[in-house]
């Protein structure tokens, strides 16, 4: 189990209850778990669910308020972290400079983004430490396993990190959507075009996870010379449309990110 045995959840919207739902179907025991949140109406049988922050002692401390509830919530919280807590954040514009200025007292601060897909044990992750060496990088990238796949990555590259592994998800969506009312608009029903894109999607997905070959080389390989599928493809790759498409939608994404995280790190006026 590592060391971080012990994990206080300060805020469980939908992000934290992806992963606390992760972690319990890979087979985490629920009493590991506490979860702060005025709102929430319940939690898994044998989670602690508590309205305001406990005295008591943790391993790990994982922010997931609103990045504009976060200087009340540390204010509260920082008189109760001490070098043996590690802060993780899924908080979004707030760095680790933020963190660490908040929470000055803690053992070391990770910025982590996942996506829901920590529910199902597949969500990618993108992490960024201040003070964590590789023993404890280890650490919590063992923690982090059971949701997916932990990537560390610098910080600078968080908000590109933001724009691919946290708002991709709806891009792909966006993507199955649009194969779908594809097919209806060329004759399938709704639904058959919906259920045909979703399970053509799922199986092409796994298999490049699988695959030894690159996905530009698995498109390659489905391609026939004069086929079906080289035609589709020649209106995709025409003047670049596709790579230029999904290039300017994680830069917006991206730049969002940017424009967030300098609008958290602004002085606020009293």
């Amino acid at each position: 189990m590592g060391k971080l045995d012990s994990i206080l959840i300060v805020g469980c919207g939908n992000m934290g209850g992806a992963m606390l739902r992760g972690w319990l179907a890979a087979g985490s025991d629920p009493a590991r778990f506490t979860v702060v949140d005025p709102l929430l109406a319940e939690v898994p049988t044998g989670v602690t669910l508590l309205r305001e922050l406990p005295q008591g002692n943790f391993d790990g401390v994982l922010l997931g308020v609103k990045p504009q509830g976060f200087a009340e919530v540390a204010a509260v919280l920082a008189p109760r972290i001490d070098r043996s807590v590690l802060v993780l954040s899924m908080l979004a514009g707030i760095e680790l400079a933020g963190l660490a200025k908040a929470l000055p007292q803690a053992r070391g601060w990770v910025r982590i983004m996942p996506n829901l897909a920590a529910a199902l044990g597949k969500s990618p992750m993108a992490l960024a430490g201040r003070e964590v060496d590789q023993a404890l990088q280890d650490e919590v990238s063992m923690l982090l396993a059971p949701l997916g796949a932990p990537e560390w990555i610098d910080e600078v590259q968080f908000d590109l990190a933001t724009a691919l592994v946290g708002s991709g998800p709806a891009f792909v969506y966006r993507f199955i959507d649009a194969l779908a009312a594809g097919g209806a608009a060329l004759g399938f029903t709704p639904e058959q075009a919906e259920r045909l894109a979703l399970a053509m999607v799922e199986g092409a997905a796994e298999l490049a996870r699988q695959s030894a070959h690159s996905p530009a080389e698995l498109a390659r390989m489905v391609a026939s010379p004069g086929g079906t599928t080289e035609a589709g493809l020649k209106v995709l790759d025409a003047d670049q449309a596709l790579e230029r498409l999904a290039s300017a939608t994680l830069r917006a994404a991206r730049d969002r990110g940017a424009e967030l995280a300098a609008f958290a790190a602004a002085p606020k006026d009293s």
